[in-house]
């Protein structure tokens, strides 16, 4: 299974591209504050970057940095404002980390048919947000508001990936993987250390029957614009739709879908 869920990167804005009367003028701005957030610090590479006279690119800075959406710092240059730190924390409070994610989930479980999950960090434990449930009549015991150990489930896992190692052995403690089906029954925290040790290297985690008997999953971490793990998804089926192999198989695809969620909360696929 090759196929991914991430999101076509947006076009460049194209300050003088087709646009209505009356627009072009937003657009260039739009295109100064791109510049800038790429890594553009001062007039001659901020005009060399939209392709705009000097004159018109000050003019428009200068508006920017009068609203906030830009500062002009001594030794520095033009950065990134207050006012879209402001807007950025507005937008992120109108579109909850559910309704972002949806139309990813939606798309794992049709090309997956299995139960998908969406959960953060409460804690130590799991609090799952969403959940859609398999097509092939399976039933598991989460559910959304639902809390399971961190330590004992894929998406749990998947949420511990950027920790350090003590926390690990601290969360192992309070709720290590219980299933006598895991790898190792209750499983070692040396065990368990081992395998967090894998998924952190490479950005994903299993659940391999240790949280339920014969139920496994594929889990990712989500990220913001801060690189930051804020919550994580999981495709969860039993173990005869669930073979290691296929497990393999899913990593991309689930930390794909995982990466189209990222990308909705500003974090940048080229930092991975």
């Amino acid at each position: 299974m090759t196929a991914t869920l991430i999101p076509e990167p947006s076009s460049t804005l194209d300050p003088d591209a087709a646009a209505p009367a009356g627009t072009q003028t937003l657009m260039r701005g739009l295109a100064v504050v791109q510049a800038v957030s790429d890594g553009a610090r001062d007039l001659k590479e901020i005009c060399a970057r939209i392709g705009v006279a000097r004159s018109t690119t000050h003019r428009l800075a200068s508006c920017l940095v009068q609203e906030r959406y830009l500062r002009s710092l001594p030794g520095v240059g033009y950065v990134l404002g207050p006012k879209l730190i402001e807007l950025g924390f507005q937008a992120r409070e109108a579109f909850p980390m559910a309704t972002l994610a949806r139309p990813y989930l939606d798309s794992l479980a049709e090309l997956t048919g299995d139960t998908i999950h969406l959960a953060v960090r409460d804690n130590d434990d799991v609090l799952y947000l969403e959940k859609i449930p398999g097509k092939k009549g399976l039933e598991m015991r989460s559910r959304v508001g639902h809390r399971m150990p961190l330590a004992a489930t894929g998406v749990g896992k998947a949420l511990l990936l950027d920790t350090e190692e003590p926390q690990w052995k601290a969360l192992h403690r309070i709720g290590a993987p219980v299933s006598s089906r895991a790898p190792g029954g209750r499983q070692t925290w040396e065990a368990f250390r081992e395998r967090m040790r894998e998924y952190a290297a490479n950005g994903y985690a299993f659940d391999l029957e240790d949280n339920e008997p014969s139920i496994r999953c594929v889990a990712a971490p989500v990220r913001d614009a801060s690189s930051g793990i804020v919550a994580a998804i999981s495709v969860s089926s039993t173990v005869p739709y669930m073979s290691l192999e296929r497990m393999r198989e899913m990593v991309a695809v689930v930390q794909g879908a995982a990466a189209g969620i990222s990308a909705e909360l500003g974090w940048k696929v080229e930092r991975a």
